[in-house]
């Protein structure tokens, strides 16, 4: 049985136009028994000429009352669970917290999409600096961000930036950057926080990875790290639980033998 899909998205994201429906059943058909909407919150992303100001300002009431609608409708077919993904920058901090707090979430990742007002999805992020001070600014920027916002569950896709490494670039690895990686996976064991451990990158093809990659998962485990979810970050339902065979074989080889799934922000263990 694949596990669960805790990180997907819909038309109330900004960066998706799926129907919630549309989601649900390629879930269905894909064999899954349980997901979790985590629709995107980014306050104060900076405006670009496809995404004007306010793109991911979420509509919490619009969101929950279709959540609530599909998961009655759904509930003899599929599990569906509430949840959010919170875009982190450290002068927003107390916003978010705000908003997740008055939220009635089963589950919150926190992720970092941006660095300083950038955003490494569109050109020219490569250009104003080199690929390793670009990484070495990221995870010093994860590390600052979930200090300033504690109130999650996973810390979503470490190492994101791989994804959108000029083509052919081999910069990035574990162990390059290592001393960084290590201080963020261990802030989160000690604050009993997990890994969204994403498959998305994984259908680009054969020179992308994981994120968090093996390595940087493996060592989440060997430093005492258990709580990992799984997350195919689809925006459209063809990307629904994409390449989860794989990505359970690579978590079984890093160690782990339980993922996680979460209700009202309690973990629940499962087998794998």
């Amino acid at each position: 049985m694949l596990p669960a899909d805790y990180h997907m998205h819909t038309h109330n994201s900004g960066d998706s136009d799926a129907p919630m429906k549309d989601m649900i059943e390629s879930s269905i058909q894909r064999g899954l028994k349980e997901i979790c909407f985590t629709e995107h919150l980014d306050y104060d992303y900076p405006e670009f000429e496809d995404l004007p100001l306010g793109t991911f300002d979420l509509d919490y009431k619009a969101y929950h009352d279709e959540y609530l609608l599909y998961k009655e409708k759904y509930k003899d077919q599929i599990k569906i669970n509430f949840g959010v993904e919170v875009g982190m920058q450290p002068h927003i901090a107390q916003k978010n917290l705000d908003f997740v707090k008055d939220g009635d979430f089963d589950f919150v990742i926190a992720s970092v999409h941006l660095i300083d007002k950038r955003d490494p999805f569109y050109g020219g992020f490569w250009d104003t600096d080199s690929v390793e001070n670009n990484f070495k600014r990221y995870f010093e920027l994860t590390l600052e961000n979930i200090k300033f916002f504690n109130d999650f569950d996973v810390l979503g896709h470490l190492d994101y930036l791989s994804r959108y490494v000029p083509e052919g670039d081999t910069t990035y690895s574990y162990q390059r950057f290592k001393e960084q990686i290590d201080e963020i996976l261990l802030y989160l064991i000690e604050h009993d926080k997990g890994l969204d451990f994403n498959s998305k990158a994984l259908s680009y093809g054969d020179n992308f990875s994981t994120n968090p990659c093996p390595d940087a998962l493996k060592r989440y485990h060997e430093l005492g790290g258990r709580i990992i979810t799984f997350g195919a970050d689809a925006h459209n339902p063809e990307k629904v639980g994409v390449k989860f065979e794989e990505a359970v074989e690579i978590a079984k080889a890093c160690g782990f033998t339980e993922y996680y799934t979460f209700d009202k922000r309690k973990p629940i263990a499962h087998k794998l």
